[in-house]
């Protein structure tokens, strides 16, 4: 039997990790190149030569003379945490396809649970963020799904109280090999949805692949083709190799859920399936993993407590 090099990819070991982030300075000095990679630019006049000062690690331009520092303006602005912190959560969060829930970043970073959570969904809301810019192409597998159980008592299936609906989009190639994924939370499933979803998220072109749900009719308002596959209810829809890869997604993700997260709040579900959505794309070089993370961490807004806490 064949090895798929993507799932024994060597990855970071903890070791490598230790090596290259083990101290504050280490880390320090890899956001400094990432956020600066042609060397130090002012934030407030562009000039490029600055003084650093040491004592508070500081940037002060030589022209302006205004101080900025390498996290001002970005996801990590105003933390308490070392920044061999944050880093040691990157590495925690990437290296396991199932993640990390906060309350074990809590336990293996030895800072407070409060802590823990905001640093969890900061990383979860750059994710997000990063995803929302890209669209998926070519042939594409797509599917409805929810998030939560059945409640004794109450309606079962589509439109279940207590149920969040989200769509599950499957990209792959022509041999049939996923590439990537997009998971996004929807009001319902209704042909409005679904078309404002496929504008945003579904490159002009594209082959869709649906079952004979009417409301992915929408995709063809957004400049795709349309192939429907009306394969029923039950096992026989699950086991339809034109939805395999779907199906498979769907699969791992609610079993990663069920085994990393006592429970998901529907206000925050989105930041989660980001999370699973962002680890998926970048599955082909987890050595990779944790500088284009900070990459796009950088390049991030502040998220201040009340933000967060809204979602």
């Amino acid at each position: 039997m064949a090895i798929n090099k993507v799932q024994f990819q060597k990855g970071l070991s903890l070791n490598e990790f230790l090596k290259q982030y083990g101290t504050e300075e280490q880390c320090f000095n890899t956001l400094y190149k990432l956020r600066w990679p042609e060397g130090f630019q002012c934030p407030n006049c562009g000039y490029d030569k600055c003084c650093q000062l040491t004592t508070r690690k500081l940037q002060q331009c030589y022209k302006c003379h205004q101080q900025t520092s390498v996290t001002a303006g970005t996801i990590f602005e105003s933390t308490k945490l070392p920044l061999k912190t944050w880093f040691q959560g990157m590495y925690l969060i990437s290296q396991d396809k199932k993640g990390i829930s906060a309350i074990e970043l809590h336990r293996h970073l030895g800072i407070s649970y409060q802590a823990a959570w905001r640093m969890k969904h900061k990383l979860m809301k750059v994710m997000q963020e990063r995803e929302g810019t890209k669209q998926l192409s070519g042939f594409i597998e797509i599917d409805d799904a929810y998030l939560g159980g059945e409640r004794t008592g109450c309606k079962r299936g589509r439109g279940a109280d207590g149920k969040i609906p989200f769509v599950a989009a499957v990209e792959t190639t022509k041999q049939g090999q996923p590439t990537r994924i997009k998971l996004s939370i929807l009001k319902g499933f209704n042909k409005e949805e679904i078309t404002a979803w496929s504008r945003q998220n579904l490159a002009k072109g594209s082959t869709v692949i649906s079952d004979g749900l009417a409301c992915f009719n929408g995709v063809i308002e957004a400049g795709c083709l349309h192939d429907k596959i009306v394969c029923g209810g039950g096992r026989a829809s699950v086991e339809e190799p034109e939805f395999y890869w779907v199906n498979t997604i769907l699969g791992n993700l609610k079993s990663a859920l069920r085994s990393t997260y006592h429970a998901i709040r529907a206000k925050y579900a989105q930041r989660y399936l980001a999370e699973f959505q962002y680890r998926f794309n970048r599955r082909f070089s987890l050595v990779e993993f944790i500088p284009r993370l900070a990459f796009v961490a950088l390049r991030t807004p502040p998220l201040p407590g009340k933000l967060l806490n809204i979602a």
